[in-house]
């Protein structure tokens, strides 16, 4: 009995040879991959200029990010500091409140378009008399 399944097995076996699978596609992908990420990751190192040793400084400090503030007039020509409703002659007081004596500050003024010309120039002459701040007008593109 036993020779008649090998004899059966070996016929089966000569009608069915074994499949091997062609893993060769599936290498080259994950060598592809293994390359793309070894490559990026040479970048995030990157830094500007030349790659030198700095020294260290006790007296060093980190540089601060100047602080920011928001001027809106609306169509009713009715001024706000950072969504507070305020009066035209109060800006240079608030902005002031608003300044640490060491960092300047960014005052962005958005006004409607239908704000008349001169409110906008008179919170403008009021900001520029203030030391340390900086002024911005906002626009919107096309």
């Amino acid at each position: 009995m036993s020779r008649r399944l090998r004899r059966r097995y070996e016929a089966e076996m000569a009608n069915h040879p074994i499949e091997i699978k062609n893993i060769l596609p599936l290498m080259d992908v994950i060598f592809a991959l293994l390359t793309f990420f070894v490559i990026s990751s040479l970048f995030l190192n990157r830094t500007e200029g030349l790659p030198v040793s700095l020294p260290k400084a006790q007296s060093g400090t980190m540089q601060k990010t100047p602080a920011r503030a928001t001027i809106s007039i609306n169509e009713q020509a009715e001024v706000f500091l950072n969504k507070q409703k305020i009066d035209i002659t109060e800006v240079s007081d608030r902005v002031k409140q608003l300044l640490d004596p060491d960092q300047e500050l960014i005052v962005v003024l958005n006004a409607d378009r239908t704000v008349q010309h001169g409110d906008v120039v008179q919170i403008m002459d009021q900001l520029r008399q203030i030391p340390r701040v900086k002024m911005a007008i906002a626009t919107k593109n096309n």
